[in-house]
Protein backbone atom coordinates (compact mmCIF):
# COMPACT_ATOMS: atom_id res chain seq x y z
CA UNK A 1 0.00 0.00 0.00
CA UNK A 2 0.62 3.74 -0.81
CA UNK A 3 1.17 5.48 2.91
CA UNK A 4 0.45 8.94 3.70
CA UNK A 5 0.81 10.85 6.66
CA UNK A 6 -2.64 12.77 8.32
CA UNK A 7 -2.84 15.75 10.30
CA UNK A 8 -5.35 13.61 13.10
CA UNK A 9 -4.86 16.15 15.93
CA UNK A 10 -3.68 20.01 17.29
CA UNK A 11 -2.95 21.77 19.89
CA UNK A 12 -1.60 25.22 21.34
CA UNK A 13 -0.14 26.42 24.05
CA UNK A 14 -0.08 30.32 25.12
CA UNK A 15 1.89 31.48 28.46
CA UNK A 16 -0.87 33.52 30.64
CA UNK A 17 0.99 36.23 31.04
CA UNK A 18 0.75 39.15 28.19
CA UNK A 19 3.10 42.16 26.82
CA UNK A 20 1.31 44.49 25.41
CA UNK A 21 3.09 47.23 23.11
CA UNK A 22 2.12 49.89 25.62
CA UNK A 23 3.96 47.59 28.37
CA UNK A 24 7.49 48.04 26.01
CA UNK A 25 6.78 51.89 26.01
CA UNK A 26 7.74 51.41 29.53
CA UNK A 27 10.75 49.52 28.96
CA UNK A 28 12.36 50.83 26.16
CA UNK A 29 12.15 53.66 23.35
CA UNK A 30 9.26 52.55 21.61
CA UNK A 31 5.48 53.22 21.18
CA UNK A 32 2.45 51.27 20.18
CA UNK A 33 2.09 53.48 16.63
CA UNK A 34 5.50 52.99 16.01
CA UNK A 35 5.06 48.83 16.98
CA UNK A 36 1.86 48.45 15.31
CA UNK A 37 2.20 49.95 11.94
CA UNK A 38 5.64 48.43 11.53
CA UNK A 39 5.04 44.92 12.42
CA UNK A 40 0.72 44.57 13.13
CA UNK A 41 1.28 43.06 16.26
CA UNK A 42 0.06 44.37 19.32
CA UNK A 43 1.07 42.04 22.42
CA UNK A 44 3.03 39.00 22.73
CA UNK A 45 3.30 36.36 25.59
CA UNK A 46 6.29 35.70 28.07
CA UNK A 47 6.15 32.51 29.41
CA UNK A 48 7.19 31.55 33.14
CA UNK A 49 7.93 27.74 32.46
CA UNK A 50 10.52 26.20 30.24
CA UNK A 51 10.01 25.22 26.42
CA UNK A 52 9.13 21.38 27.39
CA UNK A 53 6.64 23.02 29.40
CA UNK A 54 4.65 24.85 26.89
CA UNK A 55 5.27 21.77 24.54
CA UNK A 56 4.01 19.17 26.51
CA UNK A 57 0.49 21.39 26.92
CA UNK A 58 0.00 21.70 23.36
CA UNK A 59 1.38 17.86 22.78
CA UNK A 60 -1.28 16.75 25.37
CA UNK A 61 -4.20 18.85 23.31
CA UNK A 62 -2.92 17.60 20.41
CA UNK A 63 -3.41 13.99 21.46
CA UNK A 64 -6.17 14.59 22.66
CA UNK A 65 -8.03 15.99 19.57
CA UNK A 66 -6.13 12.87 18.00
CA UNK A 67 -7.71 10.63 20.72
CA UNK A 68 -4.35 9.11 21.19
CA UNK A 69 -2.31 8.40 24.84
CA UNK A 70 0.77 9.18 24.70
CA UNK A 71 2.22 5.78 24.88
CA UNK A 72 0.67 5.56 20.87
CA UNK A 73 3.66 7.62 19.64
CA UNK A 74 6.44 6.33 18.33
CA UNK A 75 8.33 9.34 17.47
CA UNK A 76 8.65 12.74 19.01
CA UNK A 77 9.98 15.66 16.81
CA UNK A 78 9.92 19.51 18.66
CA UNK A 79 11.60 21.97 16.65
CA UNK A 80 12.67 24.85 18.39
CA UNK A 81 15.76 26.96 18.80
CA UNK A 82 15.67 28.03 22.44
CA UNK A 83 15.75 24.45 24.04
CA UNK A 84 15.44 24.38 28.06
CA UNK A 85 18.89 23.16 27.73
CA UNK A 86 21.66 22.21 25.07
CA UNK A 87 22.30 18.63 26.62
CA UNK A 88 20.11 16.83 26.61
CA UNK A 89 17.39 17.49 23.98
CA UNK A 90 14.58 19.43 24.81
CA UNK A 91 12.44 16.41 22.62
CA UNK A 92 13.85 13.95 25.77
CA UNK A 93 12.49 16.02 28.24
CA UNK A 94 9.01 16.20 26.70
CA UNK A 95 8.70 12.45 26.32
CA UNK A 96 9.71 11.93 29.77
CA UNK A 97 7.33 14.25 30.99
CA UNK A 98 4.50 13.32 28.44
CA UNK A 99 5.30 9.51 29.18
CA UNK A 100 5.45 8.42 25.89
CA UNK A 101 7.71 5.42 26.48
CA UNK A 102 7.69 4.20 23.25
CA UNK A 103 8.82 7.19 21.33
CA UNK A 104 11.86 8.08 19.91
CA UNK A 105 12.68 11.97 20.42
CA UNK A 106 14.88 14.78 18.83
CA UNK A 107 14.96 18.25 18.45
CA UNK A 108 14.86 20.12 15.03
CA UNK A 109 16.90 23.68 14.93
CA UNK A 110 15.86 25.45 11.99
CA UNK A 111 14.56 28.40 13.64
CA UNK A 112 11.44 30.29 12.42
CA UNK A 113 11.07 27.73 9.42
CA UNK A 114 11.80 24.69 11.87
CA UNK A 115 7.84 23.13 12.05
CA UNK A 116 7.68 23.05 8.31
CA UNK A 117 11.54 21.09 8.63
CA UNK A 118 9.96 19.19 11.27
CA UNK A 119 6.62 18.31 9.73
CA UNK A 120 8.61 17.01 6.76
CA UNK A 121 10.74 14.84 8.35
CA UNK A 122 7.86 13.33 10.43
CA UNK A 123 5.59 12.78 7.12
CA UNK A 124 9.12 11.31 5.48
CA UNK A 125 9.27 8.71 8.84
CA UNK A 126 5.81 7.81 8.18
CA UNK A 127 5.69 7.01 4.63
CA UNK A 128 8.88 5.08 4.72
CA UNK A 129 7.19 2.80 7.24
CA UNK A 130 9.55 3.18 10.05
CA UNK A 131 6.78 4.84 12.64
CA UNK A 132 3.06 5.29 12.21
CA UNK A 133 2.20 8.34 14.65
CA UNK A 134 4.51 11.11 14.99
CA UNK A 135 4.02 14.11 17.30
CA UNK A 136 5.67 17.09 15.35
CA UNK A 137 6.21 20.44 17.57
CA UNK A 138 7.18 23.72 17.25
CA UNK A 139 7.80 25.37 20.83
CA UNK A 140 10.02 28.38 21.69
CA UNK A 141 11.03 30.72 24.49
CA UNK A 142 12.47 33.98 22.81
CA UNK A 143 11.92 36.12 25.57
CA UNK A 144 15.13 34.38 27.04
CA UNK A 145 17.38 35.42 24.20
CA UNK A 146 16.29 38.86 23.98
CA UNK A 147 17.47 42.72 24.89
CA UNK A 148 13.88 44.14 26.01
CA UNK A 149 15.91 47.47 26.25
CA UNK A 150 16.59 47.18 22.35
CA UNK A 151 13.46 48.28 20.76
CA UNK A 152 14.58 46.91 17.41
CA UNK A 153 14.30 43.21 18.41
CA UNK A 154 12.05 43.27 21.81
CA UNK A 155 8.77 44.27 20.37
CA UNK A 156 8.88 41.01 17.55
CA UNK A 157 8.99 38.23 19.84
CA UNK A 158 6.84 35.98 21.75
CA UNK A 159 6.62 32.50 23.05
CA UNK A 160 4.33 30.15 22.80
CA UNK A 161 3.87 26.07 21.44
CA UNK A 162 1.66 24.55 19.00
CA UNK A 163 1.89 20.33 18.20
CA UNK A 164 0.14 18.04 15.58
CA UNK A 165 -0.07 14.17 15.10
CA UNK A 166 0.90 12.97 11.93
CA UNK A 167 -0.82 9.51 11.60
CA UNK A 168 -0.24 6.92 8.82
CA UNK A 169 -2.89 6.59 6.08
CA UNK A 170 -4.11 5.16 3.05
CA UNK A 171 -5.97 8.39 2.13
CA UNK A 172 -4.10 10.51 -0.10
CA UNK A 173 -4.03 13.41 2.04
CA UNK A 174 -1.00 15.38 4.02
CA UNK A 175 1.78 16.89 2.95
CA UNK A 176 1.48 17.17 -1.16
CA UNK A 177 4.59 19.47 -1.61
CA UNK A 178 7.15 20.68 0.23
CA UNK A 179 10.69 23.41 -0.48
CA UNK A 180 13.25 23.81 2.20
CA UNK A 181 16.16 25.78 2.27
CA UNK A 182 18.98 27.69 3.48
CA UNK A 183 21.53 30.21 2.54
CA UNK A 184 24.31 30.25 5.20
CA UNK A 185 26.56 32.47 3.47
CA UNK A 186 24.42 35.40 5.17
CA UNK A 187 23.33 33.97 8.54
CA UNK A 188 25.27 36.69 10.48
CA UNK A 189 21.88 38.43 9.87
CA UNK A 190 20.39 36.85 12.40
CA UNK A 191 22.03 35.43 15.42
CA UNK A 192 22.83 35.11 19.08
CA UNK A 193 26.28 35.26 18.96
CA UNK A 194 27.40 34.07 22.64
CA UNK A 195 25.09 31.54 23.13
CA UNK A 196 27.22 28.13 21.91
CA UNK A 197 30.78 26.68 22.00
CA UNK A 198 31.80 29.75 18.91
CA UNK A 199 30.99 32.21 22.04
CA UNK A 200 33.44 33.13 25.25
CA UNK A 201 31.42 32.25 27.76
CA UNK A 202 34.47 33.93 30.36
CA UNK A 203 33.98 37.31 28.87
CA UNK A 204 32.02 39.46 26.58
CA UNK A 205 29.21 41.83 26.27
CA UNK A 206 26.10 41.35 27.80
CA UNK A 207 24.26 41.62 24.44
CA UNK A 208 25.91 38.79 23.18
CA UNK A 209 23.72 36.87 25.04
CA UNK A 210 20.49 38.41 23.05
CA UNK A 211 19.08 38.25 19.08
CA UNK A 212 20.93 40.38 17.14
CA UNK A 213 19.44 41.28 13.40
CA UNK A 214 19.68 43.51 10.53
CA UNK A 215 16.10 43.52 10.50
CA UNK A 216 15.80 45.31 6.73
CA UNK A 217 17.59 43.06 5.24
CA UNK A 218 16.08 40.14 7.02
CA UNK A 219 12.46 41.62 6.24
CA UNK A 220 13.76 42.09 2.23
CA UNK A 221 14.59 38.25 1.93
CA UNK A 222 12.19 37.22 3.63
CA UNK A 223 9.41 38.73 1.73
CA UNK A 224 11.66 37.69 -1.46
CA UNK A 225 12.20 33.51 0.01
CA UNK A 226 8.50 33.40 1.31
CA UNK A 227 6.57 34.58 -1.84
CA UNK A 228 8.54 32.55 -4.22
CA UNK A 229 8.61 29.47 -2.40
CA UNK A 230 5.21 29.31 -1.65
CA UNK A 231 4.28 29.76 -5.81
CA UNK A 232 6.80 26.24 -6.51
CA UNK A 233 5.03 24.38 -3.72
CA UNK A 234 1.48 24.88 -5.02
CA UNK A 235 3.24 24.21 -8.98
CA UNK A 236 5.03 21.37 -7.47
CA UNK A 237 1.35 20.08 -5.34
CA UNK A 238 -0.06 20.10 -9.43
CA UNK A 239 -2.36 22.67 -7.83
CA UNK A 240 -3.84 26.64 -9.45
CA UNK A 241 -3.80 29.43 -7.20
CA UNK A 242 -7.31 29.52 -7.06
CA UNK A 243 -7.63 26.24 -5.60
CA UNK A 244 -5.54 26.91 -2.22
CA UNK A 245 -8.00 27.71 0.18
CA UNK A 246 -5.79 29.01 3.02
CA UNK A 247 -2.77 30.34 3.47
CA UNK A 248 -1.04 30.03 6.67
CA UNK A 249 2.31 32.10 6.97
CA UNK A 250 5.38 31.98 9.68
CA UNK A 251 3.58 35.16 11.52
CA UNK A 252 7.28 37.30 11.92
CA UNK A 253 5.44 41.01 10.32
CA UNK A 254 2.56 41.39 9.04
CA UNK A 255 4.04 43.23 6.13
CA UNK A 256 5.98 40.14 5.23
CA UNK A 257 2.40 38.37 5.01
CA UNK A 258 0.44 40.37 3.15
CA UNK A 259 3.69 40.27 0.28
CA UNK A 260 3.64 36.54 0.44
CA UNK A 261 -0.67 36.57 -0.11
CA UNK A 262 -0.20 38.80 -2.88
CA UNK A 263 2.55 36.89 -4.74
CA UNK A 264 0.08 33.82 -4.71
CA UNK A 265 -2.54 36.71 -5.55
CA UNK A 266 -4.69 35.61 -2.59
CA UNK A 267 -7.75 37.20 -0.96
CA UNK A 268 -7.52 38.20 2.66
CA UNK A 269 -10.23 35.95 3.66
CA UNK A 270 -7.63 33.06 1.96
CA UNK A 271 -5.13 34.35 4.53
CA UNK A 272 -4.97 33.29 8.24
CA UNK A 273 -3.22 35.89 10.69
CA UNK A 274 -3.05 36.25 14.48
CA UNK A 275 0.50 38.26 14.81
CA UNK A 276 -1.03 41.07 16.82
CA UNK A 277 -1.96 38.55 19.74
CA UNK A 278 1.02 36.55 19.05
CA UNK A 279 3.98 38.33 18.03
CA UNK A 280 6.65 35.95 16.24
CA UNK A 281 6.63 32.84 18.17
CA UNK A 282 9.21 31.22 15.36
CA UNK A 283 8.97 27.02 14.95
CA UNK A 284 5.44 27.55 17.13
CA UNK A 285 3.57 30.17 14.94
CA UNK A 286 2.47 28.26 12.02
CA UNK A 287 0.84 25.18 14.36
CA UNK A 288 -0.43 27.73 16.49
CA UNK A 289 -1.97 29.09 13.66
CA UNK A 290 -3.46 26.43 12.54
CA UNK A 291 -4.53 25.37 15.97
CA UNK A 292 -6.61 28.70 15.57
CA UNK A 293 -7.78 28.48 12.50
CA UNK A 294 -9.53 24.67 12.56
CA UNK A 295 -11.15 26.47 16.22
CA UNK A 296 -11.99 29.06 13.76
CA UNK A 297 -13.90 26.97 11.23
CA UNK A 298 -11.60 28.44 8.79
CA UNK A 299 -10.49 24.45 7.75
CA UNK A 300 -12.85 22.98 5.47
CA UNK A 301 -12.72 19.27 4.88
CA UNK A 302 -10.32 18.44 1.99
CA UNK A 303 -8.83 21.88 1.54
CA UNK A 304 -5.85 23.13 0.02
CA UNK A 305 -3.71 24.54 3.20
CA UNK A 306 -0.23 26.46 2.07
CA UNK A 307 2.30 26.57 4.67
CA UNK A 308 5.79 29.16 4.78
CA UNK A 309 8.20 30.60 6.83
CA UNK A 310 11.75 32.12 7.23
CA UNK A 311 14.03 32.01 9.47
CA UNK A 312 17.47 32.11 10.97
CA UNK A 313 19.98 30.39 8.77
CA UNK A 314 18.78 31.96 6.75
CA UNK A 315 16.46 29.18 6.21
CA UNK A 316 13.43 29.31 4.30
CA UNK A 317 10.14 26.28 3.44
CA UNK A 318 7.00 26.38 2.12
CA UNK A 319 4.66 23.33 2.06
CA UNK A 320 1.20 22.11 0.56
CA UNK A 321 -0.84 20.17 2.57
CA UNK A 322 -4.45 18.55 1.98
CA UNK A 323 -6.33 18.39 5.07
CA UNK A 324 -8.31 15.37 5.45
CA UNK A 325 -12.09 14.82 6.10
CA UNK A 326 -11.85 15.39 9.97
CA UNK A 327 -11.45 19.21 11.10
CA UNK A 328 -13.10 18.53 14.63
CA UNK A 329 -11.16 17.06 17.51
CA UNK A 330 -12.41 13.80 18.64
CA UNK A 331 -11.47 14.81 22.18
CA UNK A 332 -10.60 17.67 24.72
CA UNK A 333 -7.85 17.97 27.10
CA UNK A 334 -7.92 20.00 30.22
CA UNK A 335 -3.79 20.30 29.93
CA UNK A 336 -2.62 23.75 31.26
CA UNK A 337 0.74 25.72 32.53
CA UNK A 338 1.30 26.05 36.12
CA UNK A 339 -0.90 29.39 37.20
CA UNK A 340 1.92 32.52 37.51
CA UNK A 341 1.32 35.48 40.08
CA UNK A 342 3.84 37.59 38.12
CA UNK A 343 2.99 40.16 35.06
CA UNK A 344 4.94 39.97 32.01
CA UNK A 345 7.25 42.98 32.83
CA UNK A 346 7.74 41.61 36.11
CA UNK A 347 9.26 38.58 34.55
CA UNK A 348 10.99 40.61 32.89
CA UNK A 349 12.80 42.68 35.80
CA UNK A 350 15.96 40.68 35.71
CA UNK A 351 16.55 41.07 32.06
CA UNK A 352 16.01 44.71 32.20
CA UNK A 353 18.27 45.26 34.37
CA UNK A 354 20.92 43.30 33.21
CA UNK A 355 20.86 44.85 29.64
CA UNK A 356 19.99 48.30 30.89
CA UNK A 357 23.14 48.01 33.12
CA UNK A 358 25.12 46.85 30.09
CA UNK A 359 23.64 49.70 28.16
CA UNK A 360 24.34 52.24 30.51
CA UNK A 361 28.71 51.09 31.07
CA UNK A 362 28.78 51.74 27.52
Amino acid sequence: MVRYAEITGWGKCVPPSVLSNSDLEVLTDTSDDWITTRTGIKERRISHVNVSDMAVVASLHALAAANLEPTDIDLILLATCTADLVIPSAASLVQAKLGATNAAALDLNAACSGWIYALNVGTQMVRSGGHNRVLVIGAEKLSFLLDFTDRSTAVLFGDGAGAVVLEATEEPVGLRSVEIGTDGSVADILCVPGVGTAGNRYQGDPSDYAVHMDGPEVFRRAVTAMGEASSRVVEQAGLSVDEVDLLIPHQANVRIIDATARKLKLAPEQVFVNIASYGNTSAATIPMALTEALQEGRVEPGANIVFAAFGAGLTWAAAVVRWGRRVEPLGTSDAHLPPVDKTAAELLEANVAFYGEGRRSE
